[in-house]
């Protein structure tokens, strides 16, 4: 495979190396050059933390990550759109442009992980571990981490830069341009596979394990099609026993539920600041709050009254995922991420990215694509059941698919599924054109276009001659 680098990690390659969570140990480590740093196994047990420590970043799964896959969709909004120079309020009505900053905040950081993951990867295998079994799992944990951004990237941009070596020199690689999106994939692919042979099959926080591993595999296969694989590594996960729903809705998130049988991938954040006074928590919290209801509150991702209005009677999830403060105004917003105790854009809620019910969910999809409804349905009313919900009425494979789509809206309502999920079925388009068309919210429809972002117009700048712009921007 023809693995290209690009000149985008000249500006962006960050070597020094932030404090995550204190669950995963953390080892502060910073300005070290990298030829003088990595010569032993806690140095490379630092720069491992640092590839955490990316995740939670603003333009990943501290905010941006979360927005960008559900405002765009059909089942939340911004109250004021034009709140943070418009950043996600673009997405709202499909009008974001290459100079947005959520736009090269995504690519940046997701470059900047993968640069980091790639450190590791490169210079992990000179080194001696007094463990051998723990540097076999922190090579799939890399691994993992690398597929999961890359996966991000083709879904959100389209064809982008593949790089899977250390850029030591980014100046060597100018006029590299934009990897097809088949070879992304089967990059993502072979880094899942590696890491479900080399990965821990035990939970461990923060952290992949193998079931981590193959549900985000299944998922990558979902979103191309291939039914029958996805189904192989779902059931595998199911079978495990090393994963299990919670008894109910209202024990799932916050912190207080924090690593949970539920979550096999979160990343953590901690309210409060780490050693150097930088703030450790998430602003997730307070941002997904109607304004005027908490400090530093935006409006940004607020569930619409239409979505409101579509839960059966007796869901808990209406309660235990959705939250409204009549006081402030009548606007509804998640609670799967508290409010700060400490302040504003400090909340200590982990982003659940892999729960069980998501693979539980999935694994009826893929039941059912295979033929398999009846054991489909079983598996679709565990979701109800725990929600307080009667089965589902459908029987046929078309009404069953139906039915599992409409699960994962309340289900996953906050979580930054939606639109991703809207796109794998390849209904977004008429979807969100029906949902224009009732709520007078566009004047025009959306089209293939509008299924991804503009590159950075900062990228595009520079080198113009082969990082070119997506159609329509």
């Amino acid at each position: 495979m023809n693995h290209t680098k690009n000149i985008l990690l000249i500006l962006f390659v960050l070597l020094g190396f932030v404090s995550c969570d204190d669950e995963l140990d953390i080892v502060p480590i910073t300005e070290k050059a990298a030829n003088n740093f990595f010569s032993n196994e806690q140095e490379i047990e630092s720069a491992i933390i640092g590839v955490y420590a990316q995740l939670q970043n603003g333009g990943l799964y501290g905010l941006d990550l979360i927005g960008v896959g559900e405002i765009p969709a059909e089942d939340s909004f911004e109250e004021i759109a034009a709140n943070d120079g418009g950043r996600f309020g673009q997405l709202d009505d499909f009008s974001t442009n290459p100079g947005n900053d959520l736009v090269g905040d995504i690519w940046r950081e997701s470059y900047e992980g993968i640069q980091r993951a790639n450190v590791v990867l490169n210079r992990i295998n000179e080194i001696e571990f007094e463990n051998a079994s723990l540097k076999t799992s922190r090579i799939g944990e890399m691994k993992f981490i690398r597929a999961l951004l890359y996966f991000n990237l083709v879904r959100l941009y389209g064809d982008v830069p593949l790089v899977v070596e250390e850029t030591e020199n980014p100046f060597d690689f100018f006029g590299q341009g934009r990897t097809p999106e088949a070879e992304i994939y089967t990059q993502i692919a072979a880094d899942l596979s590696d890491a479900v042979q080399e990965l821990p099959t035990a939970k461990q926080p923060g952290r992949p394990a193998v079931g981590a591993a193959q549900a985000l595999l299944a998922e990558v296969q979902l979103t191309q099609g291939n039914f029958s694989g996805a189904l192989s590594n779902l059931e595998a996960v199911v079978n495990s026993g090393t994963y299990e729903l919670m008894p109910s809705t209202a024990e799932i998130f916050g912190v207080a539920n924090e690593g949970n049988p539920e979550i096999l991938f979160e990343v953590q954040f901690a309210s409060g600041f780490d050693a150097d006074g930088e703030i450790e928590g998430s602003p997730a919290g307070s941002q997904f709050r109607p304004s005027g209801t908490t400090a530093n509150a935006k409006g940004h991702n607020l569930p619409t009254q239409t979505f409101i209005d579509s839960f059966e009677a007796g869901d808990t999830r209406a309660t235990d995922y959705v939250g409204i403060d009549p006081d402030a105004n009548p606007f509804y917003f998640t609670t799967k991420y508290e409010v700060s105790t400490t302040g504003a854009n400090d909340g200590g809620s982990d982003h659940l990215i892999i729960r069980f019910a998501d693979v539980v969910l999935q694994y009826a999809e893929a039941l059912n694509e295979n033929g398999q409804t009846a054991e489909a349905i079983t598996q679709l009313n565990r979701i109800r059941t725990r929600a307080g919900l009667a089965g589902t009425t459908a029987t046929s494979q078309a009404d069953v698919r139906a039915a599992i789509r409409l699960e994962r809206r309340f289900e996953f309502i906050g979580e930054g599924k939606r639109w991703f999920d809207l796109k794998r079925y390849g209904t977004a388009i008429e979807v969100m054109n029906v949902y224009f068309e009732s709520t007078g919210g566009s004047t025009e429809n959306i089209n293939e276009n509008d299924l991804v972002l503009p590159v950075p117009q900062s990228q595009i700048d520079t080198d113009p001659d082969f990082i070119l712009q997506n159609p329509g921007y």
